[in-house]
C-alpha cells in the first residue's frame, strides 16, 4: 500500500474540485459578467472580470472583482481541507481561478498604491504556487 506522506513536513497540496461549466462558458467566449452571475462561486469568472477591468484602465473595479474571486476561492479551499497555508498547485486546473484572482488582487492593489496588500498577495501567490507566480507575472 503506497504511503502518501509529505516527506518535506508541510501540508499536502490542496486540489479544488472541478467545476467545468464556468470554465467551458468562458472558453467559449461567454461574457464573464454573465458567467459570474450564473456561477457566483467561480473564482475564474471573477478573475476574468478583474482582468478586463484592469486592461480597460479601471484598477479600483479590478480590485473589487479580484477580491471577490479571492474570497470565493478561499471559501472553496477551506471546504477542500486547506488550513490556511500549503501548496495550491497551478498545475491543477480547478485551482487556477483562485490563483488568478490572487494575482489580480495584488496587481490591482499595486496600481492603487496599496503596497502592503500588493506585497502580501505577491508572497501568498509565490508560497501557494511558484508556478502560478512565474506564469501570471
Amino acid at each position: 500500500m503506497p504511503n502518501h506522506e509529505n516527506l518535506l513536513g508541510g501540508p499536502a497540496p490542496t486540489h479544488l474540485p472541478d467545476d467545468p461549466e464556468p470554465r467551458e462558458l468562458l472558453a467559449s467566449g461567454a461574457d464573464p459578467a454573465d458567467v459570474a452571475a450564473k456561477y457566483p462561486a467561480s473564482s475564474l469568472a471573477w478573475a476574468r472580470l478583474a482582468d478586463e477591468a484592469y486592461e480597460a484602465g479601471r484598477p479600483v473595479e479590478s480590485y473589487a472583482y479580484a477580491r471577490t474571486g479571492y474570497h470565493r476561492g478561499l471559501d472553496a479551499l477551506r471546504r477542500a481541507g486547506w488550513k490556511g497555508h500549503g501548496p495550491v498547485p497551478f498545475e491543477h486546473e480547478p485551482n487556477r481561478g483562485f490563483l488568478r484572482s490572487l494575482y489580480a488582487l495584488g496587481r490591482a492593489a499595486q496600481a492603487i498604491g496599496e503596497k502592503d496588500e500588493y506585497e502580501r498577495c505577491t508572497t501568498f501567490l509565490r508560497d501557494s504556487s511558484p508556478t502560478a507566480a512565474d506564469t501570471l507575472s
